[in-house]
């Protein structure tokens, strides 16, 4: 569940940044303002919910873990989203 999120906000966050680049170009700096306003809004969406994920790991699925296979999972889990 936490992938499809992440990946519709990173790929959101990849066309705010596109359409930033070519604003700056343009020179307009009114939109300009809205959409590094908008892109800071998804990055702090991204932080948080990677922050929610570290948690989870973190207090409840690591500890319990019980195999090796399951504890590698989700270390590597915490490194995909750290």
């Amino acid at each position: 569940a936490y992938k499809n999120v992440i990946g519709a906000r990173r790929a959101s966050w990849r066309i705010i940044s596109s359409i930033e680049q070519k604003e700056e170009n343009k020179g307009v700096e009114e939109k300009l303002e809205m959409i590094k306003n908008y892109r800071s809004q998804v990055e702090k969406e991204l932080r948080d919910i990677c922050s929610d994920i570290l948690e989870v790991l973190d207090k409840h699925l690591i500890p319990c873990a019980t195999t090796g296979e399951s504890k590698v999972f989700y270390y590597k889990m915490k490194g995909d989203y750290h």
